[in-house]
């Protein structure tokens, strides 16, 4: 794996970085995390915050993409996904629609950034879900298990030891069932 694009992020697979919110508004005009992601290849980004929750970074993406220079607007994506902090998705069909957005990611070889707030729980249950249902790893149990391992990793796992952050969310990625049919290369 190549190296993460800031301490509170960490290649899920080769095409998908796990992060907390990229954005922090009072730094509006200087370097931003999303600089990194966007320095790092990160073409799509999928925002599971709420609307409110944090100040949104989807307005100024253009000019950071424009900052970084050498990409083309027409290709960086934005996707919206809420879930409420701490808790679970509202469906298993709500996961299969992000799911979709990787899915095509994957088969277009670009890379994606996935997070949440911290970055810990409602995206350690995309990223878990993920890895089953692109092939990435056998079952729910074996991503959560890869999930511990690349999370300790990470500079704040001293104080969130746990992604994703609750049972509830655990549980479901530990239930989670890849669908019938082909394998998505997780590349």
């Amino acid at each position: 794996m190549r190296p993460r694009p800031f301490p509170n992020s960490y290649w899920a697979t080769p095409l998908l970085v796990a992060c907390e919110y990229p954005w922090t508004p009072t730094r509006a005009q200087h370097s931003q995390k999303l600089d990194l992601l966007l320095r790092a290849g990160v073409r799509t980004f999928i925002d599971l915050t709420e609307s409110g929750e944090l100040s949104p970074y989807a307005p100024h993406l253009a000019a950071h993409v424009a900052r970084v220079g050498s990409i083309e607007q027409r290709d960086v994506e934005y996707h919206s996904f809420p879930i409420p902090d701490r808790c679970l998705p509202r469906s298993e069909s709500y996961v299969r629609q992000i799911l979709a957005v990787l899915r095509d990611n994957a088969r277009r070889g670009r890379t994606s950034a996935v997070h949440c707030r911290g970055g810990i729980g409602r995206t350690g249950v995309v990223v878990g879900c993920w890895l089953v249902e692109s092939g990435a790893v056998e079952d729910g149990a074996a991503a959560l298990r890869f999930i511990a391992e690349e999370w300790k990793s990470v500079e704040k796992y001293r104080r969130f030891p746990q992604s994703p952050e609750t049972g509830g969310q655990c549980d479901f990625v530990r239930n989670f069932e890849r669908l019938p049919g082909p394998l998505v290369a997780p590349i």
